[in-house]
């Protein structure tokens, strides 16, 4: 089997086709006989289980779809890596009843300090209501965001990995490595920076190679924290890219820069993390039983097309960069929250012509300036004295709220504005989660629809009402008279006429019910 660059659109009158035995996917039929193709019994088969593909597989299941996800790894990971939730990010959970599960497991810091790892405190007033960053360690994120997906119906087959496809006119047909063959109406790849679905679909995937690389890990060391404190300040000084901080008991996440870039496949040792240590800071810090040890390289790429037919790609399938600000697993999350719905609208045969389209022509441009922002955090944090000088420049700017507030809305991403057309500057940008008579807003979001909120009692979503939701609300906390959201949060209309309603609900929400 050889993957086929399928070029047609699919049509916009792509249905799933209902079948009693298949519809939740509590077990497989088995193939229909005198066939050589696989039946068509999934709606959608994503590759890989990591935050993006369970994310998605959660949205697509709010809307019925028939998912399978395909992870390579017989296990989830077990290493203690904290990654970190950003302010869009923990709104979306917020959006689909999934925050509370997270704040359990998570700790809550102050949104500042990201850009380039520029020691100044958050601004003050930041437009949402969960205005922090939420420290989580990795393995429960997976976890929670999987078990949210399996809850909603979504089949996970762990030890399976996409070894080929190809796409026709009416769907995927994907060949697991052990030569099982399974038939889909679309497959999206969300299977990580060196994507065997991206490879095989022949997607460019330019950028920059790795020039500089970087030790991570968690270990536990034997010298007093004080002694710690003051070699790492000291360091700092000239070389941002080194830290050790704290996490408690003892235990220290470990950064430190290596000269030249190995084998990302071979993981490093505790001696190389030693031996880099000495040659940085003049000692190992007596560094002992550690949890997890990775590297990381500063190649940044960004594919060119985000669809080819009936092959989608999101998260780092679609673009890696260093991880320097912490935007890379929000930036895939906030992907699968895009294309879920969307994806989803195309098969039920409700999405307008182009609502597919607008997920690359919507996040590709986001995953540019996320590339471009890393690209410029990585430069400030040269020890050379050009880049050193330019360091010390934003530091004094960002003691003005404005720069400050600017940036840490670009790092969060609740600076977003997709382009929806003239309008207000709130059209094409999230709406905070504002209180409503019935609580808060993000709470009226769980089932993943659109959802009208009109402060004037005096509109309705009429044959749109089995897609968009409908909250007549005086009292609403807005400075303007009516808003459609999107299932994703963003505001795709603003205004109180009904037939302007009405052309706006046909250009996101397609032709109403009659």
């Amino acid at each position: 089997m050889h993957s086929l660059q399928f070029t047609a659109e699919p049509s916009s009158t792509d249905t799933a086709q209902p079948d009693a035995t298949v519809g939740d996917i509590p077990g497989l039929p088995s193939p229909a006989s005198g066939t050589d193709r696989a039946p068509l019994i999934y709606d959608v088969i994503i590759a890989g289980c990591g935050p993006t593909g369970a994310i998605l597989a959660a949205e697509l299941r709010l809307h019925d779809m028939r998912v399978l996800v395909l992870e390579k790894e017989t296990e989830p990971v077990s290493f203690v890596r904290i990654v970190g939730l950003h302010i869009r990010s923990i709104e979306l959970m917020a959006m689909r009843g999934l925050l509370e599960r997270l704040l359990e497991h998570g700790r809550q810091r102050p949104a500042g300090g990201f850009f380039a790892a520029i020691n100044k405190p958050a601004p003050k007033g930041l437009d949402s209501a969960h205005a922090y960053l939420l420290g989580i360690p990795q393995p429960v994120v997976v976890h929670l965001l999987e078990e949210h997906a399996i809850e909603l119906g979504a089949q996970v087959r762990r030890g399976c990995a996409v070894a080929d496809f190809e796409q026709d006119d009416d769907g995927v047909t994907v060949e697991l490595a052990d030569g099982e063959q399974l038939r889909s109406r679309y497959l999206v790849g969300c299977d990580g920076g060196r994507s065997t679905v991206r490879k095989l679909l022949g997607v460019g995937f330019p950028g920059e190679p790795s020039r500089a690389e970087t030790l991570m890990g968690e270990m536990e060391v034997g010298v007093p924290q004080e002694e710690i404190a003051a070699k790492v300040t000291e360091i700092g000084e000239t070389n941002k890219r080194f830290s050790l901080r704290p996490f408690g008991e003892g235990v220290y996440q470990v950064i430190v820069p290596v000269p030249g870039v190995s084998d990302r496949a071979e993981p490093p040792t505790l001696e190389d993390f030693k031996q880099q240590l000495r040659t940085i800071a003049g000692t190992d810090f007596g560094v002992h039983s550690p949890r997890w040890l990775s590297r990381f390289g500063n190649a940044t790429r960004l594919a060119e097309r985000y669809r080819v037919g009936r092959v989608l790609l999101a998260g780092d399938a679609a673009h890696i960069h260093p991880p320097i600000g912490g935007q890379g697993l929000n930036l895939g999350v906030q992907d699968a929250f895009n294309l879920g719905w969307k994806l989803a609208a195309q098969i039920r045969g409700w999405a307008p012509e182009t609502l597919l389209d607008t997920y690359q022509a919507e996040r590709h441009p986001v995953a540019e300036d996320v590339l471009d922002n890393t690209r410029a955090q990585t430069e400030l944090s040269s020890t050379e004295p050009g880049p050193q000088a330019v360091r010390r420049l934003l530091t004094e700017l960002m003691d003005f709220d404005e720069v400050n507030r600017y940036l840490i809305e670009k790092i969060a991403a609740i600076g977003i504005r997709y382009d929806f057309g003239a309008g207000p500057d709130l059209l094409g940008r999230r709406l905070r989660d504002i209180d409503v008579k019935q609580g808060h807003l993000y709470g009226l979001l769980h089932r993943g629809r659109g959802l009208l909120l009109d402060r004037t009692e005096r509109l309705t979503v009429g044959g749109w009402s089995d897609r968009v939701d409908y909250l007549g609300d005086p009292t609403a906390v807005l400075d303007v008279p009516c808003v459609l959201l999107r299932p994703d949060g963003y505001v795709a209309w603003i205004g109180d006429d009904q037939q302007d309603l009405d052309d706006h609900l046909s250009r996101w929400f397609g032709k109403p019910v009659n």
